[in-house]
């Protein structure tokens, strides 16, 4: 089967998995790699390689990226303490757990190997964790916790996947240079990533051409993530460092319609790699239980459940020690920042779902070491690899969902609240700017009051959410308000749709004309306070 056609029914597939997933009301990662292992047995079927390489160049960049820019800095920030716990203890944690059992219960493995396997499966993967936690109704810290805790690990896995990966090949292991290498992988990715970043916006900056500036974001996080690898960075670090600067630069700097553009190219981006990934995690296992015909199935179950449960052991044995130690012995902590409900800690615990990074970086793993032997167990490595993500992914994925609602929690509103204040802050500033025009000669007094009416109009109603004195009633109206405004819309756009056909107007008309009813609409179900 032509490889063109195989991406095709991919794709096909993903489509078709996905709607299912939205039907079924279950993530569609999850979805999507038992659709994966559903297909990677069927007869007939070709078995789909992945080079490593390859895998971590076309998926890890772009999707790392996407999720940076839409990283909160401010919140970030905050939680930067949370943050590192996670993404540098309890990695190193997760490493030594793992590697420990891997190498007491695994006939086989030495310590080298079995600190291989733990780099691999250590680090939460952003792709996986962001694709869950997006449809779950939490308190905003805690996405803001998981999803950068995934955009940092990487860096100390990676360093310690090289490190261990050089002393199976070598035979010799450096504490020091272990040291010395996440310290490069981590300074120097930063850098070249916020240079890259600055150099992205100074670009884009100069031009006036959406097309163009789009093409440039979909190259900018491979110009960060390439260089930087070269000089043994982290590249994904540098991806995160680039996106996080892009993501608040893009406001001042970058154009409506280059912005609007822009998100939508990249939502349909982060779609298609997504859904690529997770099916194609699944399809992997057909291949890679193929190479380990010396170990009996229920043997290699067993392995994978132990190294599975010793991963989610580990994290939730450092998440609730982690989030409390550090406020009980420090008084200034605790008054900064309170103790956490213990139900916000639980999810996180939880939460620690690994995907296609883990896969990418088992792929990796070299077919022989200096001497011409084999790399030791690397099938095995790699199945175990896949053991855990499909683990993590499918048992915490699906039960995240239950344990928040068993857990009370929910979303704390705070998202929307400040959304409402910035509402506020906008029509006021409308209003105040029509004050200060209102005698110019160039601003026309029918239109100065129709816009003072409708900015006037949106105030009261946002002000009146954010002080909660609404009843509803004002909501209600809005909401019918909106409804009559798609109903002309719709109205509007059968008219032309009807001129089109009968030959009055070209097509090219008719996009022109749907272009700006689109934008209307789009307007209406952002914001349903307009009354047309």
């Amino acid at each position: 089967m032509d490889p063109v056609e195989i991406v095709l029914c991919l794709l096909v597939a993903v489509a078709a998995l996905a709607t299912l997933a939205r039907r079924i009301n279950v993530a569609y990662p999850i979805l999507l790699v038992l659709g994966g292992l559903g297909l990677g047995f069927v007869p007939g079927l070709p078995v789909v390689q992945l080079p490593p390489d390859v895998v971590f160049l076309l998926f890890v960049p772009p999707l790392v990226y996407v999720a940076a820019i839409l990283t909160p800095w401010r919140d970030f920030r905050a939680n930067l303490r949370p943050i590192l716990l996670l993404a540098i203890g309890l990695v190193l944690t997760t490493i030594l757990a793992v590697a420990a059992v891997a190498n007491a219960a695994i006939e086989g493995i030495s310590w080298p190997v079995a600190i291989v396997l733990a780099t691999i499966v250590a680090p939460p993967d952003l792709v996986a964790v962001a694709a869950i936690t997006s449809r779950l109704s939490v308190p905003r810290r805690i996405v803001t916790v998981l999803e950068g805790e995934s955009l940092v690990n990487d860096a100390v896995a990676l360093v310690a996947y090289r490190m261990a990966i050089a002393a199976v090949l070598s035979g010799t292991f450096s504490i020091g240079q272990a040291c010395l290498g996440f310290a490069w992988a981590s300074v120097a990715g930063v850098a070249v990533g916020i240079g890259v970043g600055w150099l992205a916006v100074w670009i884009r900056r100069r031009l006036d051409d959406p097309p163009v500036e789009t093409t440039l974001s979909l190259l900018t996080p491979f110009a960060a993530y390439l260089p930087a690898e070269t000089i043994g960075a982290s590249g994904v670090l540098a991806v995160v460092a680039a996106g996080l600067y892009v993501g608040r630069q893009s406001a001042r700097h970058f154009s409506a319609d280059a912005r609007m553009l822009g998100q939508s190219f990249w939502q349909m981006v982060e779609f298609i790699l997504n859904g690529l990934a997770f099916i194609l995690i699944g399809l992997q296992l057909r291949s890679i239980y193929g190479e380990l015909t010396e170990f009996p199935l229920f043997t290699l179950l067993g392995y994978a459940a132990l190294i599975s449960a010793t991963v989610i052991v580990a994290r939730i044995a450092w998440v609730f020690p982690a989030t409390y130690l550090p406020r009980l012995l420090s008084p200034a902590l605790r008054r900064r920042d309170p103790y956490p409900p213990w139900q916000q800690v639980a999810v996180v615990a939880w939460a620690g779902i690994r995907g296609v990074d883990s896969l990418a970086t088992a792929l990796a793993v070299p077919l022989v070491i200096g001497t011409g032997a084999a790399f030791p167990q690397r099938g095995l490595i790699v199945f175990l690899a896949f053991g855990v993500i499909f683990a993590t992914l499918v048992l915490q994925g699906l039960t995240l969902p239950w344990l928040i609602a068993w857990l009370g929690l929910r979303d704390d509103g705070s998202a929307k609240r400040e959304e409402t204040r910035g509402r506020v802050a906008t029509a006021q500033a409308a209003l105040r700017r029509l004050d200060e025009v209102s005698g110019e000669s160039w601003a026309p007094a029918d239109a100065v009051e129709r816009f003072r009416a409708k900015y006037k109009h949106r105030l009261e109603r946002h002000e009146a959410n954010l002080n909660s004195a609404d009843d509803g009633h004002r909501e209600d109206r809005a909401l019918s308000a909106q409804r009559l405004g798609l109903e002309l819309i719709e109205a509007e756009r059968q008219a032309i749709i009807d001129l089109r056909d009968r030959e009055i107007i070209n097509d090219e008309v008719l996009r022109e004309i749907e272009h700006d009813l689109d934008l209307e609409e789009l307007q209406l179900e952002i914001e349903p306070d307009e009354e047309r």
